[in-house]
């Protein structure tokens, strides 16, 4: 898919109904929406708009897989010292909240750009 605002409302859209095809508890299903979100976000901000993009999700008996693959092997996610409860921050939060739902998410160079890679676990979510 490439990175378009109708394009990531159907990412959510197919997220949801598979996990809860699958079973998966809505909180879960949430998460797994919040956590793709960010990413795609993260991936459109670096890489820019109409960048083509790879999201896979898949319910496993560990938990929800999250996995996006964008183009870009140069620029990574970067912290911005931002807490989840900083009152004040406008932006930032979305890292410190996949490492609170996804902790030990990971990101692996590919041919063709990179993978960030998240496993959201049952009761987590």
């Amino acid at each position: 898919m490439s990175a378009s605002p109708r394009n990531f409302r159907a990412a959510r859209g197919l997220t949801e109904a598979m996990l809860i095809g699958a079973g998966v508890t809505p909180d879960l299903v949430d998460s797994a929406q919040l956590v793709l979100s960010e990413l795609y976000g993260n991936a459109v901000h670096a890489c820019g708009d109409y960048v083509p993009l790879v999201a896979e999700v898949e319910s496993t008996a560990a938990g929800v897989w999250v996995r996006l693959h964008d183009p870009d092997r140069h620029r990574f996610p970067h912290r911005a010292g931002v807490r989840l409860d900083d009152p004040e921050a406008e932006s930032g939060r979305g890292l410190p909240l996949m490492d609170f739902l996804a902790p030990g998410w990971d990101i692996t160079l590919t041919p063709v750009g990179k993978q960030i890679c998240c496993l959201l676990r049952h009761g987590r979510g």
